[in-house]
């Protein structure tokens, strides 16, 4: 973020600086369902029959507000046209199903008619699941950070984010939550929307400028810059981070971050944090790194912020001691300290810890985990509209449910015999120890500890016949991944053969059910459904989760999935210039800004997950391929990580495994326990299209030749619109190189592929791919079919009537995978741009090439002759 902002751009709007949120923290959270807001809305005099465009979603989070009078869009075309073609401002409103201040706003803003007519008649609203849109998410919580600094505002942010935008979809300004009426010191939604609208109507050339303005600062702040002065990845990089995070240490309670002046500010487990102290006490003997693990663990797994009868953890505590938490439960949090606990079991052998992380496996499995093997999302925090109705208890429950010794002993050890914590009711918490307990009740800690376990038994029976929290059961292939990696690892290091199993069957799900006809990943599915592109996030997570399956089991299949996943993620989302990956995909719609992930948030940023995937796959396969391009990503990102060590703690972690890992020529395999060990086994190598070589070492070498090169035919002078044009693609191909045919013949190589990008939507026909030759290739144990020299690729473009007389510009991509006798370079697309006019109607085109496209020749046999 720039450190200056020329706050003269924003004049226009600066009375309008009240709608900062002054009071809302970030994330205030808990959530709703589908059900839940049919409820409300029949609670603000609606019927079930009144109902906007996100009845047709399948969001939990947008179902929410399919029912409100405010006249809601999905993020997509028809929004976004419609606000230009009526010159509407956008008002754009971002949650999540478990974000308890989004439920109320739901519930006492959108759900009002006359300020949902106002908004309908005055805005094109558009109502986004951060979770379902990450991309859009960031953007604008980006934009609201720069708004706030230009204002002099203080830089909250959360959800939800509610932001107006220009009919281009700028940013204009935003906070968080907004009360229907003014409320401690909040501007009321109403009267911050009439003034905006008014500002737009009275002064839309000004308030035109203040976005743009606005938007090129965004753009700037997001934009990725060379270092003018590089640092070195090196242990004194790693060593500064270790430094800030433990001077934010607090020593009492453990956690990071709190202000000792404020014991009521928030303290969020930061699994980033705890990764990084883990791998410095279990590498490095870091004395005092283990020591500020075990405080923060001890803390954690005795305070409230711990389900103390079903297992897991809640999102955040609200005060320094972990006693009263925010009740949602995300699944992405539960996998990561799960993680987290086993290592410190593995390297501490705490009986403790180990019980923690099986009781997380037991609680997923048993209200996270569908049918098919997914993992859902998140459980609500409230029930019947009352934050952690369903955790809260009274010593009269427990009395009521126990025995009579049993109660008291139970109330004495879970602080229920003290000040209650929310309305007369108490979290539970490990307010007594268990050699204390059996002194005061002068009996044995195994007795104590076995009266307990049945309490919480018993307890947890009563717990599930009161209403449950709502659960949000969207299948997201980024937390499934780290959620089948927490799985792998905790059936290897625990000696649990199940949870291996429900790592697998989550994994078959997402790679058999979360993919597009190209194989592409998909992001998210519910009930049916997988949907949206998937962004590197969902590649570097579950590929990070399959390389813990093949460490657990040994199975080769979950290494080729692993990399077939991280190569297609290269030829997406890689950045050629700086090295590293954009969160989105070379292809992805267009928006304001494009960015990379480099800072770590509740989950750890998707640059350092990729990173610690390529040391790993280098180390399992050989290939320095891939350890040069985690080089190139850190060497891009150590200035940021020097400059930040405190979002940056997952880089630091895979900083400190790229210099701890020796340069493997080897392929590393898994046993059987879950450990690796070398063998000398031949390998096939990769090699990346930059010859693992620099930006600047590139420079001072001589261009290779290319080794595929390709040429594109069509049949006619002009696309016939409404009929079929052939078009035929010949591929070259080095002589000292092959590229995989179509079919491959083996489920790990790529086969060469051809597909179509269209302006006017023109689709492309079936693919006749020639017959590949057979070939004996390194690393497989049969012949492949490949092409050598030249291929020529086959297929008709059918043109929609509805382009006659326009512009077109074909982009025709063929993906291969070239190999030699030695090594393979990694996927690439060959990408051969096609401009041509669109016939208009009734005009005649001109046939073309009919050398190439005359009809095939027939033998004596009647039989067609194949021309390639």
């Amino acid at each position: 973020m720039p450190s200056s902002i020329p706050v003269r751009l924003f004049t226009i709007l600066l009375i309008l600086c009240l709608a900062f949120p002054g009071g809302v923290s970030p994330g205030g959270l808990t959530g709703v369902s589908s059900d839940t807001g049919r409820l409300h809305a029949e609670e603000a005099g609606q019927t079930k029959q009144h109902q906007n465009r996100l009845a047709n979603e399948s969001s939990p989070y947008l179902l929410l507000h399919a029912h409100n009078p405010v006249d809601w869009y999905p993020w997509g075309p028809e929004a976004l046209a419609k606000a230009k073609k009526e010159n509407k401002l956008i008002f754009l409103s971002v949650g999540y199903s478990s974000c308890y201040w989004c439920h109320v706003m739901e519930r006492k803003v959108f759900s009002d008619p006359e300020i949902a007519a106002y908004m309908n008649e005055h805005f094109v609203n558009v109502k986004i699941d951060r979770e379902e849109r990450p991309d859009l998410d960031q953007l604008y919580m980006t934009a609201l950070s720069v708004y706030h600094q230009a204002i002099g505002a203080p830089q909250a942010g959360g959800w939800p984010l509610s932001m107006f935008l220009t009919p281009d979809t700028k940013p204009l300004l935003g906070g968080t939550y907004f009360p229907p009426t003014p409320e401690g010191g909040l501007i009321a939604f109403p009267d911050l929307a009439k003034r905006i609208a008014t500002a737009w109507r009275d002064d839309q050339q000004r308030a035109q400028k203040q976005a743009d303005g606005l938007t090129e600062i965004l753009q700037r702040a997001l934009r990725d810059k060379p270092a003018l002065n590089p640092v070195a990845v090196d242990q004194q990089l790693i060593d500064g981070v270790r430094k800030a995070v433990a001077e934010e240490f607090d020593p009492e309670y453990g956690g990071f971050g709190f202000d000792a002046g404020n014991a009521k500010q928030p303290k969020f487990p930061t699994p980033s944090k705890l990764a990084l102290l883990q791998y410095q006490a279990a590498k490095h003997n870091d004395s005092e790194a283990a020591e500020m693990l075990k405080t923060t663990l001890d803390h954690m797994a005795a305070g409230g912020i711990w389900d103390h009868l079903g297992g897991g953890f809640h999102r955040y505590s609200t005060d320094r001691y972990w006693h009263v938490p925010h009740f949602e439960k995300m699944l992405y949090d539960n996998a990561q300290l799960a993680e987290i606990y086993i290592d410190a079991y593995q390297r501490t052998d705490s009986k403790e810890y180990r019980e923690i992380a099986e009781q997380i496996f037991a609680f997923v499995t048993r209200e996270m985990t569908g049918k098919e093997g997914g993992f859902y999302s998140a459980l609500d925090a409230e029930t019947e509209a009352v934050e952690g109705k369903s955790y809260l208890w009274t010593p009269k429950e427990v009395t009521n449910s126990l025995s009579a010794r049993q109660a008291k002993l139970f109330n004495r050890a879970y602080g229920l015999d003290g000040k209650p914590d929310l309305e007369g009711e108490h979290v539970l918490r490990a307010a007594v120890g268990i050699d204390e307990l059996a002194r005061e009740f002068k009996s044995t800690p195994e007795d104590v500890t076995r009266q307990l376990a049945l309490a919480r038994e018993t307890l947890l029976a009563v717990r599930a016949k009161r209403e449950a929290p709502l659960t949000d059961d969207k299948v997201m292939a980024d937390w499934n991944g780290l959620m089948i990696a927490a799985f792998a690892k905790g059936g290897a290091a625990l000696g649990h053969p199940e949870y291996i199993q429900a790592a697998e069957k989550a994994a078959r799900f997402v790679l058999d059910t979360m993919r597009d006809q190209q194989g592409r990943l998909l992001h998210s599915y519910r009930n049916g459904k997988a949907k949206f592109r998937a962004y590197a996030d969902d590649y570097a997570f579950l590929a990070h989760g399959l390389l813990a399956l093949y460490q657990a089991t040994g199975d080769e299949a979950w290494l080729k999935e692993a990399r077939r996943l991280t190569d297609l993620q290269l030829e997406l989302f890689w950045d050629p210039r700086f090295g590293g990956c954009f969160f989105t995909a070379h292809d992805h719609e267009e928006l304001l800004a494009r960015s990379k992930q480099i800072y770590d948030s509740a989950r750890p940023s998707g640059n350092s997950v990729t990173i610690r995937n390529l040391i790993r796959l280098a180390a399992f396969t050989g290939e320095p391929g891939y350890r040069e391009q985690a080089r190139e990503a850190l060497e891009n990102f150590a200035p940021q990580i020097k400059q930040a060590p405190l979002g940056t703690a997952h880089l630091a972690v895979a900083a400190a495994e790229f210099i701890d890992q020796p340069k493997f020529d080897v392929q590393q395999r898994a046993k059987d326990d879950g450990s690796a060990t070398l063998t000398s086994q031949p390998v096939i190598r990769l090699v990346s299209a930059r010859q693992n070589s620099s930006p600047r070492e590139q420079k001072k070498k001589k261009k290779k030749p290319e080794v595929v090169k390709g040429k594109a035919y069509l049949s006619f002078d002009k696309l016939p619109a409404g009929k079929k044009c052939q078009v035929l693609v010949v591929v070259q191909i080095d002589d000292k190189w092959h590229i995989n045919a179509n079919p491959a013949g083996d489920d790990y190589a790529i086969a060469t592929e051809f597909t179509l990008k269209s302006k006017n939507e023109a689709k492309l026909g079936k693919v006749y791919y020639p017959k590949g030759k057979k070939m004996k290739v390194p690393g497989s144990d049969k012949p492949l079919p490949v092409y050598t020299k030249r291929a020529v690729l086959r297929s008709t473009i059918e043109v929609p009537a509805s382009a006659a007389g326009k512009k077109e510009e074909l982009e025709l991509n063929i993906r291969y995978q070239a190999c030699d006798d030695r090594r393979c370079l990694r996927p690439m697309t060959l990408k051969l741009k096609v401009p041509i006019a669109v016939a208009g109607k009734g005009e005649t085109v001109k046939p073309i090439n009919d050398k190439l496209f005359r009809p095939k020749k027939k033998d004596e046999d009647g039989k067609s002759k194949t021309r390639n």
